[in-house]
C-alpha cells in the first residue's frame, strides 16, 4: 500500500486536531512511509506534532516534514523539521493577518565578489551573497546570505542540485528565510527551510541502514511522549485564556510535571511573557486582542519569579543553549549555533535561541 493509498483510505482522519497530543495510527503510518523510520526519538515526534499545530502546516501535503541526518556523536539519525520557502511565506502572511499587520518586501539585491550590489543577477557565475528585506508593519528586517555558506555540494565538492541551475535564486531564498525568521521569530522558531538546510548534507558520512526495534527497546511510534498531560489537557490554550502571568506560571509548572516537551513549555512561557508585558499580541486561538494586567514575568525554562531585562533574558537563553549543547555533547558551539540559526548568535532573537536549545536538548 502506498502513501497515497493510506491517505485516501484514512480520509479526514489525517487532519491534525488542535487538542491532539500524539500521532494517530493512520497519521503515523503515513509519516513512516514518508521516510521517518524507527530511529526517530519520541521527543522529536512529539515536538514535530506541536510544531505542525503551531505553524498550521500540513505534513501530509508535504508543507512541512522531518528530515533525518546521521549524527556520529549521538549514534543515530537526528530529525530536523523543515519546510520550503513557500511554507515560510504562508506562515508569515497568516501571522501578519492574525496580528492585522502589513507585510511587504524591498527589492532583492545580489552582491558580486567585488562588493557591489545589484538588483538583478545576470552573470553566469553564482553571486557572492543575496540580501532580502522584509517589512512588517513598517519595521524593516534585513538579512544577508552568503552563497558559500549555503550552497549544496556533491562528493566532489562542486555545487549540486538546483544550486547548479539557479544559484542566484537559491541564495535569495536563504536570505528571505533569514529575514522572515527575524520578522516573525515566534511563528518561525524551530523550523528551517529546505534551501537553508541543503548544505547539511555536504560531504557528510553515509547514513546507516534502517534498523528494527531491538528487543526491550521502546517503539517511538507507540510510546511517543505526550506534549501535555496524558489526559489530553491543552495547557497552551489555557495559557492564552489566563488572566495574568502568575496563572501562566502555574500552568507551566503543571505542564512540566505532566511531561510536556521543552518546545511546548517554551510556547507557554512565551505567552506568559506577553501577559507580563501587559499586551496580548493577538495570537490567541480566537484572534481576540485584549490588554492584561502587568504582573511577574515568565522568562525562561525555570520560570523565574522576577522580571528580567531584555539583556538578562537574552543571556539566560544563551546559557540554556550552552547547557543543552554540552548535554548533547556537541562540539564547536559558536560555529554550530551560527549554522543552525542561520546567523551569528549575537544577532539571533531570544525565542530562536530557546527554540534551538529545545531542539538539541537530549530526550530524558
Amino acid at each position: 500500500m502506498t502513501t497515497t493509498d493510506i491517505a485516501t483510505t484514512a480520509g479526514g482522519s489525517l487532519a491534525i486536531r488542535p487538542d491532539q497530543t500524539q500521532w494517530t495510527p493512520d497519521q503515523a503510518a503515513v509519516l513512516q512511509q514518508s521516510g521517518i523510520d524507527n530511529q526517530v526519538a519520541p521527543a522529536e515526534l512529539s515536538a514535530f506534532l506541536h510544531l505542525c499545530q503551531r505553524t498550521r502546516l500540513d505534513p501530509f501535503s508535504r508543507q512541512i516534514y522531518l528530515i533525518g541526518r546521521w549524527d556520529n556523536r549521538q549514534g543515530r539519525k537526528v530529525y530536523t523539521p523543515q519546510t520550503s520557502i513557500d511554507g515560510y511565506r504562508v506562515i508569515a502572511h497568516r501571522a501578519a493577518g492574525d496580528a492585522v499587520h502589513s507585510l511587504g518586501y524591498d527589492d532583492t539585491l545580489w552582491c558580486a565578489k567585488d562588493g557591489r550590489w545589484r538588483d538583478v543577477w545576470l552573470d553566469d557565475e553564482p553571486p557572492a551573497a543575496a540580501k532580502v528585506t522584509v517589512i512588517r508593519n513598517g519595521q524593516r528586517f534585513s538579512a544577508v546570505a552568503r552563497h558559500s555558506e549555503y550552497v549544496q555540494t556533491g562528493k566532489d565538492g562542486k555545487p549540486s542540485g538546483l544550486w547548479v541551475k539557479m544559484p542566484a535564486t537559491m541564495t535569495a531564498k536563504c536570505a528571505e528565510a533569514l529575514a522572515l525568521r527575524m520578522a516573525f521569530p515566534h511563528d518561525l522558531a524551530g523550523v528551517y527551510t529546505a534551501e537553508e538546510m541543503a548544505q547539511s548534507d555536504n560531504a557528510g558520512p553515509a547514513e546507516q541502514q534502517l534498523r528494527r526495534v531491538q528487543p526491550g527497546e521502546a517503539d517511538p511510534w507507540e510510546t511517543a511522549a505526550p506534549q501535555t498531560a496524558a489526559q489530553g489537557r491543552d495547557y497552551l490554550h489555557e495559557a492564552y485564556e489566563a488572566a495574568d502571568a502568575d496563572t501562566v506560571r502555574r500552568l507551566w509548572l503543571e505542564a512540566r510535571a505532566d511531561g510536556a516537551v521543552p518546545e511546548y513549555l517554551a510556547q507557554i512561557a512565551a505567552v506568559g511573557k506577553e501577559k507580563a508585558a501587559g499586551v496580548d499580541e493577538g495570537s490567541r486561538p480566537d484572534g481576540e486582542t485584549r490588554a492584561v494586567p502587568l504582573d511577574s514575568q515568565v522568562v525562561d525554562a525555570e520560570i523565574v519569579a522576577e522580571a528580567l531585562s531584555p539583556e538578562d533574558d537574552y543571556a539566560a537563553a544563551v546559557a540554556e543553549l550552552r547547557e543543552a549543547a554540552e548535554a548533547a555533547q556537541l562540539e564547536n558551539f559558536e560555529q554550530g549555533t551560527e549554522q543552525a540559526l542561520g546567523m551569528p548568535l549575537s544577532e539571533a532573537s531570544t525565542d530562536a535561541i530557546r527554540a534551538l536549545a529545545a531542539q538539541i536538548r537530549p530526550a530524558p
